[in-house]
């Protein structure tokens, strides 16, 4: 269970407000960049937090040196003082903002690229477990939660003690006496926001989470696969009533968090109300008894009122350094989490003009979930992490420049799974791939994907212009060269007679196309990349007869000259493949052509038998 069980305890330690060793050296190591900011930024905290004695002390001298001695010239030059202190501060403040601003939205965009560029070298494996809303509120909500460590939690913990300090010395050389009293009521206000803290952490935890599972409830459903599924099923009322539920999970946690809130307020209200009872009623006595001035008593009670802010502060600070710490940790997670498919260090380029393909004694399992996924980004999280099984035993062909070898067998018996091999979406376990005579594992990921193109049974179109999409294959390539794809891929004519032609939007994952189109485009997408070695994994299947028509035209343009690795779902679109491996529970059971394989019998000729056999059978 090993990293499994370290995921989902590190998971839970951070709702409980615990982080890992090592956390906070990693979190100094991402503010070294910023470092000339933070140091000025702190600068200018403390310069500001420091004036806050000064305009109390100055209310004092105006009330006991310039109204009270009836020195006109002296309130002038004092209240003038006063107004520049304001300025001062106003100025600092919008420099404190500037910083905190600069330095927060540079972490973020740190935290944010090096996430996301990490995710983008997950294996296939990560992204078939994990939960896209929980991926991405990784890439938001925690890393705008981490970044608050560098801005807010920084700038309020330095401010507050500053403050709290130079106040308590400006209160004590006042009145030590009024101050201790005063004090003494302070513990309330620290009990009080050190519980309410505590349940505030939890209750916000679990919040996180609820918006979190409601946010993955709308993205699944809000997308165009999730909308028809409902639609054709049917489970609207069901859908309603398990959206309410997480909704009013997260209602009810709303309202528990305002009733803590408003409990910690009333005492925040209450504490210093008495507190300044104290200051007026045993300060006013002392300015009748002739130990204190009334200038005096006024500062003391101004900077009591600047003191409940620190102090106040200064109890959230555990909980405060604790939640950012935590959001770093949830961010590091996903950074710790290792590839299943790395680019060797002696990585060398593979030559464009690489074109055949070997598969040398491949096996294959597919990992374990310990191996390739985060608890905390799976609705729900297994500690155990079961073996797949062997999915491909001993698999051995090979398919030399120009030849189309075509991958036929029932569901299950593991074709998919060898074109993910050759792409390195997945690594073999024993065995080689090689491509242009080179073991996968030994060429750059970029060479090998510009040398292999593929076209699935369900190819994905970005919500973005036909032009973009056909770009994404080569980034340069000029109008000209996307309309000889597109003719090539025989759906020019369409594109040509849409209104926006190659500027029209295709809608979520190109479902504002139909399937046959969609598939066509696709095509001219891989026409425009102009691979050596081509892959299809069904790209006829789901499709009528004349869409499947236009589309195997189309992939006859798009496989002439290419080596090509071709799983069929009918299987007379291979006849003509220059060689037919039946695969069957994840072995090689047959090879050879069409015609070698029917007078051969077996499972080729059971397949063929079954499908024509159905195929020719009127319906009653």
């Amino acid at each position: 269970m090993g990293p499994a069980w370290r995921h989902m305890r590190t998971d839970r330690d951070a709702a409980k407000g615990r982080v890992e060793r090592g956390t906070v050296r990693r979190v100094m190591g991402f503010a070294g960049p910023h470092r000339g900011a933070i140091a000025l930024f702190l600068v200018v905290t403390v310069i500001d937090s420091m004036l806050v004695v000064v305009n109390p002390l100055l209310v004092q001298r105006i009330v006991d040196d310039g109204i009270l001695a009836g020195d006109g010239g002296l309130v002038t030059t004092l209240a003038v003082a006063m107004a520049g202190v304001a300025l001062v501060g106003a100025v600092l403040s919008i420099a404190s903002g500037y910083l905190s601003s600069r330095i927060g939205e540079g972490l973020i965009f740190d935290l944010r690229t090096q996430v996301f560029g990490h995710v983008q070298r997950q294996s296939l494996a990560f992204f078939t477990r994990t939960q896209t809303g929980a991926l991405v509120s990784r890439l938001n909500n925690d890393v705008i939660g981490a970044q608050r460590a560098f801005t807010s939690t920084l700038s309020n913990t330095v401010s507050s003690a500053v403050s709290a300090v130079v106040v308590g010395i400006a209160m004590f050389a006042l009145s030590w006496q009024v101050t201790l009293l005063c004090l003494a009521l302070f513990p309330i206000l620290f009990l009080s926001s050190r519980w309410v803290s505590n349940r505030l952490a939890s209750l916000t935890r679990e919040q996180m989470d609820g918006n979190a599972d409601m946010g993955n409830a709308m993205t699944e459903r809000f997308n165009v696969g999730g909308a028809m599924l409902l639609k054709l099923f049917g489970h609207r009322e069901t859908e309603d009533r398990l959206f309410a539920s997480k909704a009013g999970q997260v209602r009810d946690l709303g309202v528990r968090i305002a009733l803590v809130t408003r409990i910690f307020v009333a005492v925040v209200l209450t504490v210093p109300a008495l507190a300044l009872a104290v200051v007026y009623g045993v300060g006013g006595q002392l300015v009748i008894d002739g130990g204190l001035t009334l200038g005096t008593v006024l500062a003391l009670g101004t900077l009591l009122v600047r003191l409940l802010g620190p102090l106040q502060s200064l109890s959230n600070v555990r909980i405060d350094v604790m939640t950012a710490l935590v959001s770093f940790e949830r961010v590091f997670e996903v950074l710790d989490l290792p590839s299943m498919v790395q680019e060797s260090d002696d990585a060398v380029a593979l030559p464009r003009s690489a074109s055949s393909l070997e598969f040398d004694r491949v096996a294959f399992r597919y990992p374990r979930a310990d191996q390739i996924s985060l608890a905390s980004l799976e609705t729900v999280a297994r500690t155990e992490s079961r073996d797949s099984g062997q999915v491909l035993r001993d698999i051995s062909f090979r398919a030399d420049p120009g030849q189309m070898v075509a991958l036929v067998g029932p569901s299950g018996a593991g074709k998919t799974t060898v074109t993910h091999l050759v792409a390195r979406l997945y690594d073999a376990d024993d065995g080689v791939v090689r491509v242009g005579g080179r073991d996968v594992r030994d060429v750059t990921l970029e060479s090998l994907e510009d040398v292999v193109g593929y076209v699935t049974q369900d190819a994905h179109m970005f919500h973005d212009t036909i032009r973009a999409n056909l770009l994404y294959a080569r980034p340069g390539a000029e109008d000209q060269e996307i309309w000889d794809a597109l003719a090539a891929a025989q759906i020019a004519d369409l594109v040509g007679g849409l209104p926006d032609g190659l500027d029209t939007v295709v809608g979520d994952r190109g479902y504002r196309l139909s399937g046959g189109e969609r598939q066509r485009l696709a095509i001219a997408r891989l026409l425009l990349k102009a691979p050596e070695i081509v892959v299809l994994d069904e790209a006829t299947a789901h499709l009528d007869s004349e869409s499947e028509a236009a589309v195997q035209r189309a992939l006859d343009a798009a496989l002439e000259g290419r080596t090509s690795l071709v799983i069929a779902h009918r299987l007379s679109t291979v006849r003509n493949a220059d060689r037919i491996l039946v695969l069957d529970e994840g072995r090689i059971v047959q090879a050879g052509t069409h015609t070698e394989l029917l007078a051969r019998g077996g499972l080729y000729a059971d397949l063929h038998r079954t499908q024509f056999f159905d195929e020719d059978t009127p319906v009653a």
